[in-house]
């Protein structure tokens, strides 16, 4: 038998369910063509394009010097969960204690945690799309199914009440809701969440998994609206999830918080225990700092981020066949609609067919990567990270208009 007869005798069932993440494909093929020498500029990638701030290095350093370098509580350091639970008393007046709250290894391992810990075979859980990659593929590899319903562009690509009530099942575990979204950028507003709450008291099965990793990347001077602000009464059944890789450029730390009802976050903790143990020591002492520390950084980022927006949605406003989808009120993403390039012809007399197409001719011809809306289960649309210098962008938006303009 062959090693790779071998390998895939040995890998569970469970793994045929899902595929690797397109994004990080996505990143990883552009990087290869760069190895090869090719000019490519890379709009994948989901994460800041600056370093961690200082304040943040030192107090990692200093927990080194301190030798905070041991195991720590499951549920991490009494220190990082007085800030979690600071955070969210300042910014929703919402109190949690000790037993409510979870750190774990990034916040997309408290949100596969939390699938595993509550997803039997046959569960649904409501993914409105576009989504984040990552969210079917979790519900799958743990037993359940993904039920997807598409938002459309008109709606912001937000959940409708009347949408939200038509996908509800007695097999309904979970709905999922990301804002500001990835690949989006749109976030609900107060009489939005009181609409869909409205929908989600009429059926109390229905847990609800808020991830706001990219809160703090929000551009409006008002605060984001939150879930349990507009309807306290669904506490008992939601679930918010965050992190510090976004707003503090902490990708790398892998460093992310849950909180919500005792009994699911027990549940969550006892995963943790039989499997990581426990997030880095070093990375919760920098957390600490993160979270409790200045926020001038993170003033600053989200300024650089606006001008960006501003930039790429300027430069492309008027690109042949594009539209941008809606101009995002948060993350750093611009979702592009290629409607009007499906059945064009390439220069060298592709017709193109897919979103996914599209990409590839817009990597191959004009040396710039993003990903196709396919993975984000909405087509036809691209999605840019404008994570990326001026230069960069500009530079990059020239290429992606002229390409167009070559189309026919």
């Amino acid at each position: 038998m062959t090693d790779l007869a071998s390998a895939t005798v040995a890998v569970a069932d469970r793994l045929s369910r899902i595929q690797p993440s397109p994004s990080t494909a996505a990143s990883a093929r552009a990087k290869e063509l760069r190895n090869a020498g090719r000019d490519i500029l890379d709009l994948t990638v989901g994460e800041p394009d600056v370093d961690t701030p200082d304040h943040v290095k030192q107090a990692a350093i200093q927990a080194i010097q301190d030798g905070q370098t041991k195991y720590t509580p499951v549920n991490g350091t009494p220190a990082l969960r007085r800030a979690v639970a600071a955070r969210y008393l300042a910014r929703d007046q919402v109190t949690y204690t000790d037993a409510e709250i979870t750190v774990g290894g990034g916040a997309k391992q408290v949100i596969f945690m939390a699938l595993t810990a509550t997803v039997d075979d046959g569960a649904e859980v409501i993914v409105p799309a576009p989504y984040w990659v990552s969210y079917p593929d979790m519900v799958r590899v743990n037993g359940g199914t993904p039920v997807v319903v598409p938002c459309a562009e008109d709606d912001d690509f937000k959940l409708t009440p009347a949408a939200l009530e038509a996908a509800i099942t007695d097999r309904t575990r979970w709905v999922i809701l990301n804002a500001p979204g990835n690949p989006t950028g749109s976030a609900y507003t107060a009489d939005e969440l009181r609409a869909l709450a409205d929908v989600l008291v009429r059926h109390p099965q229905v847990l609800v998994l808020v991830d706001e990793i990219y809160d703090e990347i929000w551009y409006h001077p008002e605060p984001i609206s939150n879930l349990l602000t507009v309807e306290p009464g669904l506490r008992p059944r939601v679930l918010t999830v965050n992190g510090v890789s976004k707003t503090y450029a902490m990708t790398g730390w892998r460093l992310g918080y849950g909180v919500g009802p005792a009994w699911l976050i027990t549940a969550i903790n006892t995963l943790q225990s039989h499997s990581s143990s426990c997030p880095s020591s070093i990375s919760q002492a920098a957390a600490v700092a993160a979270l409790t520390g200045p926020s001038e950084f993170v003033h600053r980022m989200v300024e650089t981020y606006r001008r960006r927006r501003d930039l790429v949605v300027t430069l492309l406003s008027d690109a042949p066949r594009l539209r941008c989808g809606t101009v995002p009120q948060g993350a750093f993403y611009l979702w592009i609609n290629c409607q009007d390039a499906i059945g064009a012809t390439t220069p060298d007399g592709q017709v193109l067919q897919t979103d996914a197409q599209v990409v590839l001719y817009l990597l191959e011809h004009a040396g710039v990567a993003s990903i196709h809306g396919g993975a984000y289960g909405s087509s036809p649309y691209f999605r840019i990270s404008f994570a990326a210098s001026e230069e960069t962008l500009e530079q990059a938006c020239r290429r992606i208009w002229k390409a167009f303009a070559e189309l026919c």
